[in-house]
């Protein structure tokens, strides 16, 4: 089954970004070939990532969460095919030898639907806490960590130590903004995190990206930074052409109310700078736009249809 990509951004954004970008050739799985195996030997906390057979894994009878939306399933399977699992589920060992999700099921769920004989995945005893801690801390320390391993380790530490962000940076010696930067990288589209996690792009390129709520364009423009091998200065300068406002304002006018830039925003994408407003103290005012093509008008026609 071929990986269904993302809904586009529609011929507007198309037009103004660029044609459409032919680079997933780049793109391989993420392996985590050069971990062992975990079979019946007793197995205790890990801070590493071991493989563990998708068939002695069983869901977590306390799992919150009961119904799982097939359609979303589907595309996380697909997007698991193509990249690989980037983020591993997390299980505890049986009596029995199996292994029991402790988070990730929907990450599990979608390994089985694509056809995954293996799963990476974290091992924990549950009541072995401080262990547990010491054993990501210390992994944490590692050199060799990727950006995403890193932030993962940092997501480990809060939820499974129960730990705040300012005593998480404290235990791993460093600045509660550096700590909460790297927690951010897991917002991005799993794409853009495949593509920061072998090197494709830098942290400095995910973070201009993170400046950007929307998923399809944070994806495009990654695309692009590989296609055109784009500095993390050239990639600013096009988030901040489709982020800046727009407006030409008389010298006299109010400020503006925050709905205001966010519609010359969403305007400027398509008219640059082509683009005044006038509005009185007591709200009444006019917006015009100038176009030089009926091509400009198409893409807002575009814009507004999507």
């Amino acid at each position: 089954m071929a990986y269904k990509p993302p809904r586009g951004l529609g011929k507007g954004l198309g037009a103004l970004l660029g044609d459409d970008l032919e680079i997933d050739s780049l793109r391989k799985p993420v392996g985590y070939i050069n971990k062992e195996i975990a079979g019946d030997a007793p197995t205790g906390d890990s801070a590493d990532i071991m493989r563990i057979p998708v068939s002695k894994i069983e869901p977590n009878p306390f799992q919150p969460r009961q119904n799982f939306d097939a359609e979303s399933l589907q595309e996380l399977a697909d997007s698991i095919k193509a990249l690989g699992l980037i983020q591993p589920i997390t299980v505890r060992r049986l009596d029995n030898g199996r292994y029991q999700i402790i988070s990730g099921e929907r990450r599990w769920r979608a390994c089985r639907l694509a056809g995954m004989d293996m799963i990476p995945a974290y091992i924990r005893e549950t009541d072995q806490q401080g262990m547990l801690e010491m054993a990501i801390v210390e992994n944490i320390q590692r050199e060799d960590l990727d950006p995403i391993e890193t932030a993962m380790s940092y997501q480990r530490l809060i939820e499974e130590c129960n730990l705040t962000q300012e005593q998480m940076a404290q235990r791993v010696g460093k600045k509660r903004a550096s700590v909460t930067n790297y927690l951010r990288l897991l917002k991005l589209p799993a794409k853009v995190q495949h593509d920061l996690k072998v090197g494709l792009i830098s942290v400095g390129h995910a973070k201009v990206l993170l400046a950007l709520d929307n998923a399809s364009l944070q994806q495009h423009l990654c695309d692009l930074v590989i296609q055109k091998d784009l500095s993390v200065r050239q990639l600013e300068e096009r988030v901040h052409k489709l982020t800046r406002p727009m407006e030409l304002i008389e010298d006299n006018s109010p400020d503006l109310p925050e709905q205001y830039y966010k519609v010359l925003e969403y305007l400027g994408k398509v008219f640059g700078d082509n683009i005044s407003l006038k509005r009185s103290a007591g709200g009444k005012g006019s917006i015009t736009l100038r176009f030089s093509s009926d091509e400009e008008m198409n893409r807002l026609l575009d814009l507004l249809e999507h």
